[in-house]
């Protein structure tokens, strides 16, 4: 398949345009959403996500297999940091049942921790789908809210800060006990929310106004460890 692919379904009808990063190619939402109809899709490589919606959302698609491996290896947080420091509203869909999942060994709460941190602490909505056509018909559905509300000139509030750094302490500041002056000393210390997320308890302690308690806090907030326990979810 070409690096770029157009697909038109409908000419002269207001189009959704999604952009698919070209390792997707193969699955079943692509195929899916070839057959939606005003629906423009452009498959090439992505830097971060899986879907683009036009040029203000970034999805990241992932089966609850996925999920449970990317918190196991300590991916998803990265990944998730990376969505969040987009100048794109970042959105994570879990696709599929936990039958999908049954041979990883993960606790309920590690799983339920790592979905917190993501939607509370990054700020990143999570949506579920049962499968790939559904998952489809969800980023459509995306892309026709966002039209409308582009036609009707709704504002929205509570975003995330435009601006690399602002985007940075925005998100900082949803950690424990951190407010705009540490948030500020944190990310001037460390140079990056990641690095943040990723020191130490002692390395955190380094920085003016955060004591072993907040330290503590942050580190256990951000903790992905996972323990071998029973699977985590069902339906």
């Amino acid at each position: 398949m070409d690096d770029l692919l157009l697909y038109d379904s409908c000419k002269g009808k207001e189009m959704i345009h999604i952009t698919a990063d070209d390792r997707e190619q193969k699955s079943e939402v692509i195929k899916s959403l070839f057959k939606i109809e005003n629906v423009a899709i452009d498959i090439r490589r992505l830097s971060i996500g899986d879907y683009q919606i036009g040029k203000r959302v970034i999805i990241e698609r992932k089966t609850l297999k996925d999920l449970v491996i990317s918190i196991v290896d300590g991916r998803l947080f990265r990944q998730m940091i990376r969505l969040a420091n987009s100048t794109y509203q970042g959105v994570l869909i879990l696709e599929g049942t936990a039958t999908g999942a049954a041979d990883i060994r993960i606790t309920r709460a590690s799983v339920q921790g790592a979905l917190i941190n993501v939607s509370l602490i990054l700020g990143i909505p999570v949506l579920r789908s049962k499968d790939p056509s559904e998952t489809a018909r969800l980023i459509v559905y995306i892309g026709r809210q966002l039209n409308s509300i582009t036609r009707r000139g709704m504002q929205r509030h509570g975003d995330c800060p435009k601006g690399n750094r602002k985007r940075q302490l925005y998100i900082l500041q949803g950690l424990p006990g951190i407010g705009p002056e540490r948030a500020g000393r944190l990310l001037d210390r460390f140079g990056s929310v990641e690095t943040v997320i990723t020191a130490s308890s002692t390395e955190l302690q380094s920085v003016e106004g955060i004591g072993k308690r907040i330290a503590d806090r942050i580190r256990w907030v951000v903790s992905e460890v996972a323990s071998p326990c029973n699977t985590y979810l069902s339906g």
